[in-house]
């Protein structure tokens, strides 16, 4: 789906959400009481609405504060939350005491420094990706001779 179509199906729930009828004069009124700037036009609100455009950013903040919902989540949907949530946990729950304090030494490096060992982590982690790799392909060969045939 357009990602226009899909932010217009979200402000309507939202606007749903909210106890809001889901129709641009009801959203227009709404966001030019709330917006500092410049005041947005019916067609501008149609628009949204519709699928044929996305608002600008501080536009897209103001909506999601009227309308109680994180602008991330308005603008592209609880994937990008969960994304962030899971990319979070991993920093939290997997990180322990010497990996940070690796991390810390890193970060006091020169960036000259800090390119090589950066290089060499990479390269580390994709020898570990390609030997995984062939340790499955190894064990996909030994499965598909243990089958009769």
């Amino acid at each position: 789906m357009d990602n226009k179509l899909e932010f217009a199906q979200r402000l309507r729930e939202a606007m749903i959400a909210a106890g809001l009828e889901p129709r641009p004069s009801v959203l227009l009124n709404l966001f030019n009481t709330h917006y500092w700037g410049r005041s947005v036009t019916f067609q501008a609100v149609t628009r949204w609405l519709r699928g044929e455009a996305i608002p600008a950013q501080d536009k897209l903040v103001v909506l999601a504060q009227i309308l109680n919902i994180e602008p991330e989540v308005l603008r592209y949907g609880t994937a990008i939350r969960d994304s962030v949530q899971r990319s979070r946990m991993r920093w939290t729950e997997g990180v322990g005491y010497l990996e940070r304090e690796a991390f810390d030494a890193f970060l006091q490096l020169p960036p000259p420094q800090r390119k090589v060992a950066r290089e060499v982590i990479l390269a580390l982690a994709k020898a570990h990706q390609l030997d995984q790799q062939a340790a499955q392909g190894d064990s996909a060969v030994a499965r598909a001779e243990r089958q009769p045939q």
